[in-house]
């Protein structure tokens, strides 16, 4: 019997690269989770099982309430990112619009910076002495509304993950045939009948998708209710005071907070997942949706709707690009305009820029390895290890990354791996969040690659690593640079992972932001902030010159 079972795995190679994926994710991801759970049941003192820290964060509303909380907003966010961004995608595949190709260059840079930096953004617009505030009230006599706690946090998070459905719908909709559409507009079915009765049941799993990433990233969010929410207390923002509080936090009490954040977000990814495969439909576009102008008021109303919302998602990083160049005295704007915002970033926090390129980059390099790796056995190769492996990967993809942190800090924090302080940990990190999003963009683009040309260089002598390396990477290119550019924007501007797991030596550009916010140095943080837009834009014009000119989508 087990001589037939290891007749069936081949034993190659592949088999080797297999093992050790799995040992790899064993050591780096499920001990760390093992250890984490043995935090949050094993009592520090008496070394026995007890469920005393679950109990308390369930019996104490004022713990339980940022679990509702959290629920309040993600869900809200969810909702109107998906009533926000999937009208705008239809416009855009279905209209002219003016200015197009600008416009969506503006959505994804919107999309691309960390939530935090719009947060920071809203209060110099939004806030109690905010430019927008002091104008309403002064000039006009008008008292806007605070824009802090539940509602800033929602404003936020929500023209910041709306481009995430519009990227998803949009690649949905290019499998989409038009002839459908012309066959309802034929049968008396326009206009917003047919969206809604047409394209939403076409589209409704690629909605699922898109809505479950916007709720991971708005429950996993710690920076924008840090810096907005005031009293508005969410989950993430408890466990990072829990593990570490300056004030006697409880890092026991912050594994079980962890626990229970790992299981409603899994419970969440197993509905989507559900959902997903019991609205699954198969289409094949011979005819593409091919844009048309619309006429008169509907013209109008289309224009109108995407200059507002685009607007509104871009204005806040705008507005940091023009505070960077405005005079600071002490932690003030002055009226005139200077670099001396860069001047003392680059002095200052120098480091940090070269650590936001040098970690990153490093993780860049093992994503691409082991993405390619990753998804050719789980392709490839089929058993039940490899499925094992491509379980395990997505892993850390459900898993908030203030978790992921405190699991590697609990784990690799005394001999014999000692790793917290390290380059080596914050790698470790970035890998295992970002790792899911170019695996994905890999298999997608494998599916497609014919077995018969590996086969062929196999049948002419060539061993199967170089067949892989020769023949099948390259064609593999594709789905590898769309996933490392993904992973690549969203490992610079990481905030959650890196705020638990940096040191001085190890700060990054979002930690360093993050850190000049909260002292009041708001000269310094735009021009932080906008030297991370200007790499993010780098990286995206590096993405659309290797795909060529390829519209970006999920």
């Amino acid at each position: 019997m087990k001589t037939d079972v290891l007749r069936k795995l081949k034993l190659d190679i592949w088999s080797l690269v297999t093992l050790g994926v799995l040992v790899l994710y064993g050591l780096f991801l499920i001990y760390p989770l093992f250890n984490l759970l043995i935090q949050a049941v094993v009592d520090k003192k008496t070394g026995q099982f007890t469920l005393d820290y679950f109990i308390k964060f369930f019996s104490k509303p004022y713990y339980f309430n940022t679990l509702l909380n959290s629920f309040k907003v993600t869900l809200a966010v969810t909702v109107l990112t998906v009533m926000l961004g999937t009208p705008l995608a239809y416009f855009f595949a279905r209209f002219e619009i003016r200015g197009k190709g600008f416009l969506r260059i503006l959505i994804i840079l919107s999309s691309m910076s960390a939530p935090f930096i719009g947060a920071y953004s809203w209060i110099l617009l939004l806030g109690r002495s905010g430019v927008i505030t002091l104008f309403l009230r002064n000039t006009l006599g008008i008292q806007f509304p605070s824009i802090y706690g539940f509602t800033g946090i929602l404003v936020v998070l929500t023209l910041q993950l709306y481009p995430l459905i519009f990227l998803y719908v949009t690649g949905a909709l290019k499998n989409v045939d038009n002839s459908l559409l012309e066959a309802a507009d034929n049968l008396g079915c326009s206009g917003f009948r047919r969206f809604r009765m047409i394209v939403i049941p076409l589209i409704l799993p690629t909605l699922f998708a898109g809505g479950l990433l916007v709720f991971m990233r708005a429950l996993a969010d710690f920076g924008t209710p840090m810096l907005i929410g005031e009293g508005f207390r969410t989950f993430p923002v408890t466990i990072f005071n829990e593990f570490i509080s300056e004030l006697g936090g409880d890092d026991g009490f912050a594994a079980a907070i962890s626990i229970i954040a790992i299981i409603i977000t899994t419970f969440v990814f197993l509905i989507q997942r559900y959902l997903s495969t019991r609205k699954v439909f198969s289409m094949n576009s011979m005819n593409k949706i091919r844009p048309l102008k619309a006429r008169g008021i509907t013209n109008v109303m289309i224009h109108l709707y995407s200059y507002i919302v685009i607007g509104l998602s871009i204005m806040p990083q705008v507005y940091i690009f023009y505070t960077s160049f405005k005079k600071v005295q002490g932690t003030t704007f002055v009226p005139g305009y200077s670099f001396g915002s860069y001047e003392m970033a680059f002095n200052r926090v120098g480091r940090a820029i070269t650590n936001t390129l040098l970690i990153p980059g490093i993780s860049l390099v093992v994503i691409v390895f082991f993405a390619a790796l990753i998804a050719y056995i789980t392709v490839r190769r089929r058993n039940i290890f490899t499925g094992t492996a491509d379980a395990i990967s997505m892993v850390p993809y459900i898993i908030p990354g203030s978790v992921v942190g405190i699991t590697l800090l609990i784990a690799f924090n005394k001999p014999p791996v000692l790793l917290s302080g390290t380059i080596l940990i914050m790698v470790i990190g970035l890998v295992l969040r970002r790792l899911p999003y170019t695996i994905r963009s890999s298999v997608a683009v494998l599916q497609q690659i014919p077995m018969n040309i590996e086969e062929a260089a196999l049948s002419l002598g060539s061993s199967k690593i170089k067949a892989f390396y020769k023949i099948t990477m390259p064609m593999m290119a594709a789905g590898l640079v769309a996933g490392a550019i993904l992973s690549w924007v969203t490992m610079i501007s990481e905030l959650a992972t890196a705020i638990l797991l940096y040191v001085g030596r190890t700060k990054t550009l979002t930690v360093e932001i993050y850190t000049q916010i909260i002292r009041g140095n708001y000269g310094i943080a735009a021009a932080l902030s906008t030297i991370l837009a200007f790499l993010t834009v780098i990286s995206l014009l590096v993405f659309n010159k290797v795909s060529g000119n390829r519209e970006l989508s999920l």
